[in-house]
């Protein structure tokens, strides 16, 4: 082996030992209508910053108790931007990391092809025997299909026939199996790089419920992770950015 080769092959090996000795893991707590947006991410994340991304997905409300229980989260991506706040008034937050990641996008979805139309006039005609959300006390998205339905003049109509999920997984997951015949999930669910991916949807117009900003924060368990303050920054970066909105967010 030349001389040159081997101090080339030294120089990769002394690299990758030195990006090993400062990569660290970060416990991240994440809203369950951006999995499969953060999953996309996070091999972005370690392929680029050597810091391994470990996420549990949920209920903003449920990760809200846990947090206060002394759950090992370090970061926490929220459905909402008032449960990061009310943390962080709290005084358990890294002072000055929230922002805002994401602002979120309600649909009302079918598993079955052209049961939704495209202004969801389905919801009045009122033809369905099961319509299913997530609780609205837990769950941003869950409390958009509350106000949605409020607006339309439909919730004493719906009342009998809602069906509630813990979370978004779980009302998407109701629809999805046919135990709901609809419901209101995120689009991030339903959508990707421009189109519905599967069965029909109807996009709910924003004035139908209340902006779903969604906010992250470094949690003070995180205050000394590398890993963590690398995430929040490159949530903010143009990689992320372009995973963000192919999944229907708006930034």
């Amino acid at each position: 082996m030349r001389l040159s080769t081997r101090l080339s092959l030294a120089a990769v090996v002394a690299t990758l030992a030195m990006n090993s000795a400062f990569a660290d893991e970060v416990q991240v707590a994440v809203a369950a209508n951006f999995t499969a947006p953060i999953q996309a991410i996070a091999k972005d994340f370690e392929a680029d910053t050597g810091h391994k991304l470990v996420a549990a997905y949920g209920a903003t409300g449920q990760f809200y108790t846990q947090i206060k229980n002394g759950a090992p989260f370090e970061v926490f991506l929220a459905a909402d931007d008032s449960t990061p706040a009310k943390l962080e008034q709290e005084g358990d937050t890294v002072k000055g990391s929230r922002f805002t990641y994401a602002v979120g996008t309600l649909a009302l979805w079918s598993a079955k092809d052209g049961y939704v139309d495209d202004k969801g006039e389905v919801l009045k005609k009122n033809a369905y025997q099961h319509l299913s959300i997530a609780n609205p006390k837990a769950a941003p998205y869950g409390l958009a299909a509350t106000q949605t339905l409020a607006k339309l003049g439909l919730t004493d109509a719906t009342q009998a026939k809602i069906v509630e999920g813990q979370n978004i997984t779980q009302a998407y997951q109701f629809i999805s199996t046919g135990n709901a015949e609809l419901g209101f999930v995120a689009l991030s669910q339903i959508y990707k790089d421009g189109k519905v991916t599967s069965g029909s949807a109807w996009i709910v117009p924003a004035n139908l419920y209340e902006p779903i900003k969604q906010d992250a924060v470094i949690l003070n368990k995180g205050k000394d992770n590398a890993a963590a303050k690398a995430l929040v920054e490159y949530l903010k970066g143009p990689k992320a950015a372009a995973v963000i909105k192919s999944y229907g967010y708006q930034l």
